[in-house]
């Protein structure tokens, strides 16, 4: 849910609006996959998932919206009315937290899954970021449940400002950090390994984990999806579902579209969002250590959008050298700034034994990189994920990294 209407006639009854279990995450990266893992869940258990995401929202397998926005939300909830749904899994964004969203639509369950720099040129610095989505904290209710990443020390902050009467329940897959050790730590990670296979998450002995079986083996690759999972089972497992639904609802997961999205295996080619310095450290991660155990290098191909916060460029250029064997530099989308002034600003930060390339052309970057792969190597194309536009001046043309990403890897192979 990105933006509500507070002037829409249309709103469910108090009646109908306590049919459904809401479940909200909210967090800078990772909320699209949790939303869709826990409506997963739902599924496995035998029941009609409903769920709003950025990039789509339905009711089981039925669509009821191809984007974000009130008009899906509208759909969607009804829809679910209809159709018996008794956990509606919501992801909510800074935008529509910071326009009261959440006072008007309270959740049954909050999830945070962490906060990094994103959105500054809308929220202006990280503490009104972090303000708009403790909106969604403040506004559970004392039966409700607050979940929270004790790896991110910002969930310290919102821990301040929960109602008292909210249960908290915290997880975390990397060390916890200071400020949140006083968290309850309900369900976590000993070791998590990353192959082209899957994600292999050996859990921490706790209730909850041995209802799971002690691990999860998800299909997803990626070690950010440990993370996602373990809110994921955290969320269902605080509005009722079993155990053995949860760890089927996880290891069934497919995966969202744009997100770590694997396009081919050999070489192994995946189309990534990660637009923040944050999540392009993660998903490069991961990279690392999928190719580590085959001796590939790492080659990632991305860029950033132009009329957007500038200050993020060179933090990413430095990451992308220093995690990356080969990075192709080019263009997210530029908007009204010159494609070039952005690919310089990026380069300004890069480091690390990284060899570089330019090509402002995203299409024809694409293909550059994955026709120059081996195959072992992991080529990651980074920053628009699912979008199907690239906004270049005035102009918005239809533009896939999935589609663009498949037909190069044709062409390699000469089909």
């Amino acid at each position: 849910m990105t933006e509500t209407s507070a002037t829409t006639a249309w709103w469910p009854s108090p009646a109908d609006r306590a049919r459904l279990r809401t479940v909200c995450v909210t967090g800078t990266n990772g909320k699209t996959t949790t939303t869709s893992m826990i409506a997963s869940i739902v599924g496995a258990a035998g029941e009609i998932a409903a769920r709003v995401t950025t990039v789509g929202a339905w009711v089981g397998d039925v669509a009821t919206g191809s984007g974000p926005g009130w008009e899906p939300f509208r759909a969607t909830v009804a829809a679910a009315l209809d159709a018996g749904t008794r956990t509606f899994a919501l992801e909510v964004t800074s935008k529509a937290l910071a326009a009261g969203f959440a006072e008007r639509w309270p959740p049954d369950v909050a999830v945070f899954t962490n906060l990094t720099r994103d959105h500054l040129d809308r929220h202006g610095t990280p503490e009104h970021y972090l303000a708009s989505k403790a909106r969604l904290f403040l506004a559970l209710p004392p039966t409700g449940v607050a979940v929270l990443n004790a790896a991110d020390e910002a969930s310290a902050l919102l821990d301040e400002v929960i109602d008292g009467r909210v249960r908290r329940s915290a997880y975390a897959t990397r060390p916890v950090a200071a400020a949140t050790a006083g968290l309850p730590i309900e369900l976590a990670a000993r070791e998590v390994v990353v192959s082209r296979e899957g994600t292999r998450v050996v859990l921490v002995p706790s209730r909850l984990a041995d209802a799971l079986g002690g691990e999860l083996r998800l299909s997803v690759l990626s070690a950010v999806h440990a993370d996602n999972a373990l809110a994921a089972a955290l969320a269902a497992d605080a509005v009722g579902y079993t155990g053995e639904a949860i760890r089927r609802g996880l290891e069934s997961f497919g995966g969202v579209e744009g997100r770590f999205e694997v396009v081919s295996r050999q070489p192994l080619v995946v189309v990534d969002y990660a637009h923040t310095p944050d999540a392009l450290e993660g998903t490069l991660r991961s990279a690392r250590a999928i190719a580590g155990t085959a001796g590939g290098r790492v080659i990632c191909v991305f860029g950033c959008g132009g009329d957007r916060d500038r200050g993020k460029r060179p933090m990413m250029g430095r990451i992308a050298g220093t995690m990356a064997d080969l990075v192709v530099l080019t263009s997210d989308n530029p908007r009204s700034e010159d494609p070039e002034r952005i690919l310089d600003e990026i380069a300004g930060g890069a480091g690390g034994a990284a060899s570089w390339s330019r090509e402002p052309d995203r299409a024809a970057a694409i293909d550059v990189a994955i026709g120059s792969a081996r195959e072992q190597d992991v080529v990651v194309i980074a920053g628009k994920g699912h979008e199907q536009a690239q906004q270049v001046g005035a102009t918005t043309r239809l533009f896939s990294d999935v589609e663009v990403a498949r037909g190069a890897v044709a062409r390699r192979r000469g089909d």
